[in-house]
């Protein structure tokens, strides 16, 4: 990473995949280095049985970070019960503070009735053990929005794609939005209408790490505290400081994940 410019405190990283092998060969030195520096929090997501087991492990490692677990929609196929099953042991562990990530994407060729089967079903199984959602959303705007109106989850909506119309229901309907370095990209504009319309206090940040790294590190690797390049510029656009908004997303974060 670039070398810092001036030192911000407070950034919590809401969707990250430290489990990718991206990290294999220096996850402990990164992880160590962004906890002692400007990372107060982050929450690792898994999308299959063995990688939730291991996000849960590595949260475990570290007191600031914490695991999701779930099953995503592109690692979807018929024997998912069985994952479903193994994941659903992983909930009494108390650094478990999320149902994800889970969705709905119809970029991929899974079938979508298979996707609204296991998107229901976990969806439920938060309602059950009072736990926030994660929400994956690609090319499926409005099915995400139904299954949103019926199950009435808390919790966030990832990498928003959605319109700012979307993004304003979502918002009443008491869960937040998660926005990363898309915002930073040139092409951003329906990023940037988002930001605009929703308040501060619905808005929590997000790498999606190793991927979607901000401007000016755009196809790099991306890690925690490329998050202040996201905060400079959602600070630009509410009219913020930079520090502002990583403090107001900081508190976003705690309360949808009840830290």
């Amino acid at each position: 990473m670039a070398k810092e410019r001036n030192t911000m405190g407070n950034i919590f990283d809401t969707h990250a995949h430290y489990d990718d092998s991206a990290f294999d060969e220096d996850r402990e030195i990164l992880l160590e280095r962004l906890f002692s520096g400007e990372v107060c929090g982050i929450v690792n997501q898994g999308t299959t049985a063995k990688t939730s087991r291991f996000s849960t492990e590595l949260a475990h490692r570290y007191e600031k970070m914490y695991a999701a677990v779930g099953l995503h929609p592109e690692c979807v196929d018929e024997k998912y019960p069985q994952q479903l099953a193994e994941i659903r042991k992983l909930y009494d562990d108390p650094k478990v503070v999320a149902v994800g990530e889970i969705g709905l994407d119809y970029y991929y060729d899974v079938p979508k009735t298979l996707q609204h089967e296991v998107f229901s079903a976990q969806l439920a199984l938060a309602g059950e053990l009072s736990l926030p959602v994660i929400i994956h959303d690609r090319e499926a705007h409005g099915d995400v929005l139904d299954f949103i109106r019926k199950y009435r989850p808390k919790g966030i909506v990832h990498c928003f794609s959605g319109s700012k119309e979307m993004a304003a229901e979502v918002v009443r309907s008491g869960m937040y939005i998660g926005m990363g370095g898309v915002i930073t990209f040139k092409n951003a504009r329906k990023a940037v209408e988002v930001v605009q319309e929703i308040p501060i206090t619905s808005l929590v940040l997000e790498t999606d790490c190793p991927y979607l790294s901000p401007v000016p590190f755009r196809g790099q690797r991306n890690d925690s505290g490329m998050i202040r390049y996201v905060a400079e510029k959602i600070a630009a656009i509410k009219g913020m400081t930079p520090q502002e908004v990583l403090s107001v997303t900081e508190e976003n974060a705690r309360k949808v994940y009840d830290l």
